[in-house]
Protein backbone atom coordinates (compact mmCIF):
# COMPACT_ATOMS: atom_id res chain seq x y z
CA UNK A 1 0.00 0.00 0.00
CA UNK A 2 0.87 3.39 -0.88
CA UNK A 3 0.38 6.97 1.20
CA UNK A 4 1.23 9.74 0.13
CA UNK A 5 0.32 12.81 2.72
CA UNK A 6 0.43 16.24 1.66
CA UNK A 7 1.32 18.69 4.72
CA UNK A 8 2.72 21.74 5.79
CA UNK A 9 4.74 20.33 8.20
CA UNK A 10 6.39 16.93 7.44
CA UNK A 11 9.13 16.69 9.56
CA UNK A 12 6.31 15.45 12.14
CA UNK A 13 5.63 12.76 10.06
CA UNK A 14 9.04 11.26 10.30
CA UNK A 15 9.61 9.89 13.83
CA UNK A 16 6.08 8.45 14.32
CA UNK A 17 6.73 6.33 10.85
CA UNK A 18 10.11 4.99 11.60
CA UNK A 19 9.54 3.43 14.49
CA UNK A 20 7.61 0.00 15.54
CA UNK A 21 4.90 -1.88 13.64
CA UNK A 22 4.95 1.11 10.90
CA UNK A 23 8.79 0.64 10.48
CA UNK A 24 8.71 -2.78 10.46
CA UNK A 25 5.72 -2.67 7.05
CA UNK A 26 8.17 -0.13 5.39
CA UNK A 27 11.04 -2.51 5.80
CA UNK A 28 9.23 -5.02 4.90
CA UNK A 29 7.71 -3.24 1.60
CA UNK A 30 4.47 -3.54 2.35
CA UNK A 31 3.30 -0.06 3.57
CA UNK A 32 5.32 2.78 1.17
CA UNK A 33 4.67 6.57 2.97
CA UNK A 34 5.82 9.61 0.69
CA UNK A 35 5.81 12.87 2.11
CA UNK A 36 4.79 16.20 0.59
CA UNK A 37 5.75 20.05 1.63
CA UNK A 38 2.60 21.79 0.08
CA UNK A 39 4.60 24.93 0.79
CA UNK A 40 7.06 23.56 -2.06
CA UNK A 41 4.50 24.03 -4.75
CA UNK A 42 3.64 27.40 -3.92
CA UNK A 43 3.74 30.22 -6.91
CA UNK A 44 4.11 33.01 -4.20
CA UNK A 45 7.69 34.44 -4.61
CA UNK A 46 7.12 34.07 -0.64
CA UNK A 47 6.18 30.37 -0.76
CA UNK A 48 2.89 31.83 0.49
CA UNK A 49 -0.23 28.98 1.15
CA UNK A 50 -2.86 31.04 3.44
CA UNK A 51 -5.10 34.39 2.52
CA UNK A 52 -8.00 35.90 4.28
CA UNK A 53 -11.54 34.62 3.71
CA UNK A 54 -13.77 35.99 1.38
CA UNK A 55 -16.46 37.93 3.16
CA UNK A 56 -14.61 38.35 6.40
CA UNK A 57 -14.14 36.27 9.51
CA UNK A 58 -11.46 35.27 11.66
CA UNK A 59 -8.11 33.21 10.83
CA UNK A 60 -6.71 32.62 7.09
CA UNK A 61 -7.50 29.88 4.45
CA UNK A 62 -5.32 27.80 2.81
CA UNK A 63 -5.47 28.49 -0.89
CA UNK A 64 -6.21 26.45 -3.53
CA UNK A 65 -3.47 27.00 -5.88
CA UNK A 66 -0.06 25.11 -3.75
CA UNK A 67 -2.78 22.14 -2.86
CA UNK A 68 -3.47 21.15 -6.47
CA UNK A 69 -0.49 22.04 -7.66
CA UNK A 70 0.60 19.48 -5.07
CA UNK A 71 -1.84 16.74 -5.93
CA UNK A 72 -1.43 17.01 -9.76
CA UNK A 73 2.39 16.40 -8.95
CA UNK A 74 1.44 13.33 -6.80
CA UNK A 75 -0.55 11.51 -9.66
CA UNK A 76 2.05 12.39 -12.06
CA UNK A 77 4.88 11.26 -10.50
CA UNK A 78 3.60 8.11 -9.30
CA UNK A 79 1.42 7.31 -12.10
CA UNK A 80 -1.86 7.71 -10.28
CA UNK A 81 -5.30 7.55 -11.90
CA UNK A 82 -8.62 8.49 -9.39
CA UNK A 83 -6.83 7.46 -6.02
CA UNK A 84 -8.79 8.39 -3.16
CA UNK A 85 -8.23 11.78 -1.36
CA UNK A 86 -9.04 11.91 1.84
CA UNK A 87 -9.37 15.73 3.84
CA UNK A 88 -8.96 15.35 7.43
CA UNK A 89 -11.28 17.46 8.84
CA UNK A 90 -13.68 18.20 11.97
CA UNK A 91 -16.57 18.31 9.35
CA UNK A 92 -16.25 14.92 8.12
CA UNK A 93 -17.77 11.57 8.58
CA UNK A 94 -16.36 10.00 12.26
CA UNK A 95 -13.59 7.56 11.41
CA UNK A 96 -13.73 4.03 12.66
CA UNK A 97 -12.67 0.71 12.31
CA UNK A 98 -14.97 -0.18 9.65
CA UNK A 99 -13.31 2.53 7.45
CA UNK A 100 -9.64 1.79 8.68
CA UNK A 101 -10.99 -1.96 6.90
CA UNK A 102 -12.38 -0.58 3.96
CA UNK A 103 -9.12 1.96 3.16
CA UNK A 104 -7.00 -0.34 4.11
CA UNK A 105 -7.56 -2.57 1.03
CA UNK A 106 -6.84 0.33 -1.48
CA UNK A 107 -3.94 0.34 -3.25
CA UNK A 108 -2.80 4.13 -2.68
CA UNK A 109 -4.48 6.88 -0.84
CA UNK A 110 -3.65 10.59 -0.65
CA UNK A 111 -4.06 11.98 2.70
CA UNK A 112 -4.54 15.87 2.69
CA UNK A 113 -3.76 17.79 5.99
CA UNK A 114 -5.74 21.39 6.22
CA UNK A 115 -4.39 24.19 8.75
CA UNK A 116 -5.67 27.54 9.69
CA UNK A 117 -9.26 27.88 8.95
CA UNK A 118 -9.44 25.07 6.27
CA UNK A 119 -8.90 24.99 2.95
CA UNK A 120 -10.58 26.47 -0.03
CA UNK A 121 -13.77 24.83 -0.88
CA UNK A 122 -13.11 24.92 -4.19
CA UNK A 123 -10.27 22.02 -3.26
CA UNK A 124 -13.21 19.77 -1.54
CA UNK A 125 -15.41 20.23 -4.41
CA UNK A 126 -12.96 18.98 -7.09
CA UNK A 127 -10.16 16.64 -5.67
CA UNK A 128 -11.64 15.34 -2.12
CA UNK A 129 -13.29 11.96 -2.36
CA UNK A 130 -13.21 11.38 1.60
CA UNK A 131 -13.51 14.33 4.69
CA UNK A 132 -13.12 12.24 7.45
CA UNK A 133 -12.91 13.43 11.38
CA UNK A 134 -11.35 11.32 14.37
CA UNK A 135 -13.64 12.98 16.60
CA UNK A 136 -15.77 15.64 17.79
CA UNK A 137 -13.48 18.41 18.41
CA UNK A 138 -10.69 20.91 16.43
CA UNK A 139 -7.05 20.39 16.26
CA UNK A 140 -4.33 23.01 14.91
CA UNK A 141 -4.19 20.73 11.82
CA UNK A 142 -4.71 17.73 9.98
CA UNK A 143 -1.35 15.86 11.15
CA UNK A 144 -2.43 14.38 13.68
CA UNK A 145 -5.84 12.88 12.66
CA UNK A 146 -3.57 11.73 8.87
CA UNK A 147 -1.18 9.98 11.65
CA UNK A 148 -3.98 7.98 13.31
CA UNK A 149 -5.51 7.26 9.87
CA UNK A 150 -2.13 6.01 8.82
CA UNK A 151 -1.58 3.81 11.72
CA UNK A 152 -5.27 2.22 11.82
CA UNK A 153 -5.11 1.27 8.06
CA UNK A 154 -1.36 -0.11 7.88
CA UNK A 155 -2.23 -2.62 10.82
CA UNK A 156 -4.72 -4.28 8.98
CA UNK A 157 -2.58 -5.17 6.05
CA UNK A 158 -2.13 -8.79 5.34
CA UNK A 159 1.19 -9.39 6.76
CA UNK A 160 2.17 -6.10 8.48
CA UNK A 161 1.23 -7.66 12.03
CA UNK A 162 2.57 -10.89 12.65
CA UNK A 163 0.15 -13.91 15.00
CA UNK A 164 1.06 -12.39 18.45
CA UNK A 165 -0.01 -8.91 17.30
CA UNK A 166 -3.91 -10.02 15.28
CA UNK A 167 -6.57 -7.66 15.53
CA UNK A 168 -9.26 -10.24 15.07
CA UNK A 169 -9.98 -9.99 18.88
CA UNK A 170 -9.46 -6.37 19.57
CA UNK A 171 -11.69 -3.30 20.53
CA UNK A 172 -14.12 -2.94 17.88
CA UNK A 173 -14.29 -6.26 16.42
CA UNK A 174 -17.95 -7.72 16.23
CA UNK A 175 -18.81 -4.55 17.98
CA UNK A 176 -17.35 -5.29 21.69
CA UNK A 177 -14.78 -3.65 23.47
CA UNK A 178 -11.72 -6.41 24.46
CA UNK A 179 -11.94 -8.51 26.94
CA UNK A 180 -9.26 -7.88 30.01
CA UNK A 181 -5.76 -8.95 29.26
CA UNK A 182 -3.23 -10.17 31.87
CA UNK A 183 0.58 -11.25 32.39
CA UNK A 184 3.16 -12.79 34.43
CA UNK A 185 3.02 -12.54 37.72
CA UNK A 186 0.22 -14.67 38.25
CA UNK A 187 -0.47 -12.53 41.64
CA UNK A 188 0.58 -9.43 41.93
CA UNK A 189 -0.25 -6.84 45.32
CA UNK A 190 -2.08 -9.69 46.54
CA UNK A 191 -4.50 -9.70 43.11
CA UNK A 192 -4.14 -13.36 41.22
CA UNK A 193 -4.90 -13.53 37.71
CA UNK A 194 -8.69 -15.13 36.74
CA UNK A 195 -8.27 -19.21 37.46
CA UNK A 196 -9.66 -19.51 34.32
CA UNK A 197 -7.02 -18.13 32.12
CA UNK A 198 -4.17 -20.60 33.56
CA UNK A 199 -6.83 -23.57 33.69
CA UNK A 200 -5.70 -24.80 30.22
CA UNK A 201 -9.08 -25.04 28.87
CA UNK A 202 -9.42 -23.10 25.41
CA UNK A 203 -13.08 -22.91 25.92
CA UNK A 204 -13.62 -21.94 28.97
CA UNK A 205 -10.99 -18.94 28.20
CA UNK A 206 -13.06 -18.11 25.37
CA UNK A 207 -16.08 -18.20 27.12
CA UNK A 208 -15.06 -16.03 29.90
CA UNK A 209 -13.51 -13.56 27.26
CA UNK A 210 -16.68 -12.91 25.54
CA UNK A 211 -18.73 -12.77 28.43
CA UNK A 212 -16.11 -9.89 29.76
CA UNK A 213 -16.12 -8.07 26.32
CA UNK A 214 -19.82 -8.25 26.66
CA UNK A 215 -19.88 -6.50 30.27
CA UNK A 216 -17.26 -4.37 29.47
CA UNK A 217 -19.48 -3.02 26.18
CA UNK A 218 -22.99 -3.16 27.95
CA UNK A 219 -21.45 -0.60 30.60
CA UNK A 220 -19.48 1.72 28.82
CA UNK A 221 -20.65 1.30 25.41
CA UNK A 222 -24.24 1.22 25.02
CA UNK A 223 -23.92 2.75 21.36
CA UNK A 224 -21.75 -0.76 20.38
CA UNK A 225 -23.88 -3.00 22.76
CA UNK A 226 -26.85 -2.03 20.78
CA UNK A 227 -25.03 -3.19 17.27
CA UNK A 228 -24.06 -5.83 19.04
CA UNK A 229 -27.64 -7.10 20.18
CA UNK A 230 -29.18 -6.22 16.38
CA UNK A 231 -26.46 -8.00 15.14
CA UNK A 232 -26.74 -10.75 16.86
CA UNK A 233 -30.57 -11.08 16.07
CA UNK A 234 -30.32 -10.95 12.58
CA UNK A 235 -28.06 -14.61 12.83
Amino acid sequence: MRIYVMTLFPDIFNAYIGESIMKRAIDKGILEVKLYNIRDFSDNKHKKVDDYPFGGGAGMVMTPQPIFSAYEHILKENSLDNPKVIYLSPKGRIFNQKMSKEFSIEGDIILLCGHYEGIDQRVIDEIITDEISIGDYVLTGGELPALVLIDSICRLIPGVLNRNESFEDETFENNLLEYPQYTRPREFKGIEVPKVLISGNHKKVDEWRLEKSKVLTRERRPDLWNKYIQKSDKK
